[in-house]
């Protein structure tokens, strides 16, 4: 990437959201999508409307521990990299200690072109409060695009979870949180998500190799399927597994695999390098150019 001033970026940004919203015709924000050509296009979260890129920057990889590695200077060297380039969507999480990290990245940015994603541990109401008003602080915004709560490990989940999500869901009324999802560990609160009622997006890890997923992928896509088809946005993770595959080849495959599925609305890649993320949305525009999307 050239070198640029922050202001030269900035005022690139603005240009760019002009110039998107004559030649892609999923630029704008409320718009019904056409065709996804490549990763830096919107993806539409289902009911909810919102509408991140296809691709997203996770900062996430090995507990978040390879993002903050970079420090803070590299790690905003690779965001302001994937702003440039289109992308939109950034990934966090309270756990993965990168709040600060995301904050720092995004400092001056303006807020509309880009789309925060964040995560809870709360399993109770007053905490869930807390984190909310927190996490606004910490990453110095008024609201966050997509608020999940993380990491269910139960089938009962839906029922143990809903003080919470009442929470969540007022926090939604007053304008912090745009959208309510949530993650899952494990096959049976995987399951159970199915007929949860009240919950807006899901993540889940999803590749065709069965890295770091929740069940073998020939059993978890029916259900992204189904939950898709009653309106819920589907974001996928662990694309790469937890290692990136070593080899470009699964990657395409995994890539080609999740694209294929006409469920995934979008996808978080943890990436530590300016050239994995063009790789990336290389392999992405060959598989969207080569293959017939499904309806």
């Amino acid at each position: 990437m050239s070198s640029i001033s922050r202001r030269e970026f900035l005022t690139g940004l603005t240009a760019t959201a002009g110039a998107l919203t004559l030649t892609n015709p999923q630029s704008v924000a409320g718009e019904k999508p056409g065709r996804i050509k490549k990763g830096t296009d919107l993806a539409t979260l289902g009911k909810s409307g919102l509408q991140p890129t296809v691709l997203g920057l996770g900062t996430g990889t090995v507990s978040g521990s390879q993002q903050r590695d970079l420090g803070m200077e590299g790690f905003k060297k690779l965001v302001r990299h994937a702003l440039e380039r289109g992308l939109r969507y950034i990934d966090t999480a309270d756990s993965y200690g990168t709040h600060p990290f995301v904050r720092n990245a995004l400092e001056g940015v303006p807020r509309e072109r880009y789309f925060i994603q964040t995560k809870t541990l709360a399993r109770d109401p007053k905490k869930a409060k807390e984190d909310i008003d927190r996490f606004l602080k910490e990453l110095n915004t008024d609201y966050v695009d997509t608020l999940l709560m993380h990491a269910m490990m139960k089938s009962s989940w839906p029922n143990d979870m809903r003080p919470v999500q009442d929470v969540l869901r007022a926090a939604q009324q007053q304008g912090k949180i745009k959208a309510l999802g949530i993650s899952c560990h494990g096959w049976e609160p995987l399951a159970a998500s199915v007929d949860a009622a009240g919950i807006d997006v899901q993540l889940v890890r999803i590749n065709p190799f069965g890295a770091k997923m929740d069940g073998p992928p020939q059993d978890v896509a029916p259900l992204l399927k189904k939950m898709h088809d009653q309106g819920r946005g589907i974001i996928g993770m662990k694309i790469f597994g937890e290692d990136g595959f070593k080899n470009r080849d699964k990657r395409f495959q995994s890539l080609k695999y999740v694209l294929g599925l006409g469920c995934v609305d979008c996808f978080t890649i943890g990436f530590t390098s300016i050239a994995q993320l063009e790789e990336t949305l290389e392999m992405i525009e060959k598989v969207l150019a080569a293959e017939p999307q499904p309806k």
